[in-house]
């Protein structure tokens, strides 16, 4: 409770100083926790550029499956424009909304490369969204081994968090499953046409 009446005191005599028109004096508090304020707020903010990145995953590869789902052919003549066209144009709106063609985003989600891959069975289409990712730059996390910083308790999530934290070229990967065909067909009655 002192070093909170401290730093309470010394905000009231330099605010009162800055009204009297006195030039004032940087504190000891500030000039020393302002650089582990920065470091504390730039961690956090790459921890939730993670979190973000996730979830635009997420959020991309429900509208990949989707399109591809309404979008292609069961006939095997037009296989070639669904892994053309149609899979190419799903690639580039993808792209776009997870945030490859703005520079700033790309950088501060640390995006390297998409990749769209979709297999096709008899019942479902498979549809695999691929994220490769560049390393965070948060080099205080990455100053100790992994070995030593993802000891018991913890295990290989650790291992995991801290490749992509440091090594980078992490692949997040989401898979979606589609029916293969859910296109509205008109309906006909019997006998009229």
């Amino acid at each position: 409770m002192r070093p909170l009446r401290t730093v309470g005191a010394r905000l009231g005599r330099a605010a009162s100083a800055l009204r009297a028109g006195r030039p004032g004096q940087a504190m000891t508090e500030v000039v020393l926790l302002f650089p582990l304020f920065l470091v504390i707020v730039f961690v956090t903010a790459k921890i939730f550029a993670l979190l973000v990145l996730v979830q635009k995953l997420e959020i991309a590869s429900y509208y990949a499956a989707r399109r591809w789902q309404l979008e292609s052919h069961l006939n095997a003549d037009f296989v070639g424009w669904d892994d053309g066209t149609l899979k190419k144009d799903i690639e580039k709106n993808v792209r776009g909304y997870i945030g490859f063609d703005t520079p700033a985003v790309s950088k501060f989600l640390n995006l390297r490369d998409l990749k769209i891959d979709v297999v096709r069975t008899q019942v479902w289409n498979v549809v695999t969204l691929t994220v490769i990712t560049n390393p965070s730059g948060v080099k205080i996390l990455c100053k100790y081994p992994k070995q030593a910083v993802c000891t018991y308790p913890y295990g290989a999530a650790c291992m995991t968090g801290h490749d992509y934290l440091c090594a980078g070229g992490k692949s997040l990967e989401v898979v979606k499953y589609v029916p293969n065909r859910d296109r509205p067909i008109q309906f006909v009655l019997p006998g009229l046409k």
